[in-house]
């Protein structure tokens, strides 16, 4: 028996023959347009370009104060802002449907009426070499789309900016509209192709994401560029911005479901499974302690009578080599043959022995000679669950 054979081709045409039906037939149906799941990578976690765009992972911690220039407490996500002591962040639990947490500025120093120069933006930065199928710098090149959910207690004009810092110093921003207060609301936003720019191919920024959130007149004059990718902006920053998220104590904002992906068109947001978005997330940021009370991180050799090395194998492979971070150097205890543990005074990254993949920390405690050259060391909390060791390589 002969099988019914179905052909199709790029006019949008199908073609039934089947060996029972005289003749061929033919059904036209309409051309697919927007995001047409033909590249490979899609379904295997790739599709979206940001990392922790729900804000599941907040490895430094759910909450923090006083944050003007750091990732404080979602993974990935910055926050810049010249308001010292302005805001709480916050990884929250007010979420849209199909979200568990969201993102949130909550301002505890209010300030209506801002400064020329005064500014609030949330950042995310993405490395070039992520970005090279967007083929930037050539005929071929690719618009793509940002897609977010945001809820806030302020209604009005909001900009969100992409700039390649890297590659020209170019940017192209838009505007979206937070229509009703304290309500989720989607918004899509389409980002017009760069032929001119070739995207710069390393682990260093490609793009740099900014949602304004407070700007001062400095930042909101001139004309927004919405079609073209023009060289760096100074008066036209984030010109339509209305909304001020200092305006008040009872200000906020909320966001999540982040994405960026490429096409006209936003698709449903790409959830990822929780091991595989926080193996991402140390790519930039580990941190290390916090189990238990007398827990082990690492071990190594001592040197003389104050000073040991001791190595670290990194979770992941890292960005870069990372820089180090502790609670309290107080928190952690060497330990070797013949004595207690001796509680560490200083820890620094060896560099010239650290790479991406393992770090070796120099740690230094008050003279003893019985520890000497050559002994074994574990470096291990001193009965506190907050020690903390972190690696930073964050962008």
């Amino acid at each position: 028996m002969s099988s019914i054979v179905i052909r199709g081709d790029t006019s949008g045409s199908i073609t039934v023959e089947a060996p029972s039906v005289a003749g061929t037939h033919t059904l036209t149906l309409p051309k697919a347009t927007g995001n047409i799941a033909t590249d490979a990578t899609v379904g295997l976690g790739t599709k979206n370009l940001i990392i922790n765009g729900d804000m599941r992972i907040a490895q430094r911690g759910t909450s923090a104060t006083g944050v003007t220039a750091a990732v404080a407490t979602c993974d990935r996500f910055l926050i810049r802002n010249n308001f010292a002591g302005l805001y709480t962040i916050t990884q929250d639990t007010d979420a849209p449907d199909g979200f568990r947490n969201s993102l949130k500025w909550d301002c505890t120093t209010s300030d209506a009426s801002l400064a020329a120069s005064d500014f609030s933006t949330l950042q995310y930065r993405i490395e070039g070499q992520d970005l090279q199928h967007l083929a930037f710098g050539t005929s071929n090149a690719k618009q793509f789309t940002v897609s977010f959910w945001v809820k806030s207690s302020e209604t009005g004009t909001a900009v969100l900016r992409i700039s390649m810092p890297n590659s020209g110093n170019v940017t192209q921003g838009h505007t979206y509209t937070i229509s009703s207060a304290n309500t989720w609301e989607y918004k899509t936003i389409t980002f017009t192709a760069n032929t001119s720019n070739v995207m710069n191919n390393d682990n260093i920024t490609g793009f740099n994401l900014f949602w304004y959130l407070a700007t001062g007149t400095d930042r909101t004059s001139g004309t927004l560029p919405t079609t073209t990718w023009t060289t760096a902006l100074t008066a036209n920053e984030a010109p339509g911005q209305t909304i001020n998220i200092a305006a008040s104590t009872s200000s906020y904002f909320n966001i999540t479901g982040v994405q960026l992906e490429i096409g006209e068109n936003a698709t449903p947001f790409e959830h990822r499974m929780y091991s595989q978005e926080l193996a991402m997330c140390q790519r930039y940021f580990q941190s290390f302690g916090g189990s238990n009370v007398a827990e082990t991180v690492g071990q190594g050799t001592s040197f003389s009578t104050i000073s040991t090395y001791v190595l670290i194998n990194l979770l992941q492979t890292m960005r870069s080599v990372p820089s180090l971070g502790y609670s309290a150097v107080g928190d952690w205890r060497l330990h070797y043959p013949g004595v207690t543990g001796q509680e560490a005074t200083a820890m620094s990254i060896a560099t010239n022995d650290s790479n991406n993949t393992k770090v070796i920390v120099n740690t230094t405690t008050a003279t003893n000679a019985s520890m000497g050259g050559g002994k074994c060391i574990q470096l291990t909390a001193d009965s506190t669950i907050s020690a903390r060791l972190t690696f930073d390589a964050e962008l």
